[in-house]
């Protein structure tokens, strides 16, 4: 029998997650790109890969946050 996508299983397990957050923020004439990407080795057992790869994309969206903040803070003061 001839394998396709719908009959296939993978075999392959998941040994790591990497995640990428980008935002961009205009401020008066100028606009600033942030990025954050942030690359975590999973165990072999023990672990539930959809709250890990939450838990992850919560770190590099709220880093992104954190540095428009800085860059608005610190243009607002000028």
């Amino acid at each position: 029998m001839e394998q396709t996508r719908d009959n296939y299983e993978p075999k392959a397990k998941t040994t790591s997650i990497k995640f990428a957050s980008r935002a961009s923020v205009k401020v008066g004439d100028s606009y600033y790109t942030v990025e954050c990407c942030e690359e975590r080795c999973l165990p072999d057992s023990g672990y539930n890969i959809e709250l890990e790869r939450e838990a992850l994309w919560d770190v590099v969206n709220s880093e992104c946050d954190k540095q428009i903040e800085q860059i608005i803070d610190t243009f607002r003061t000028r």
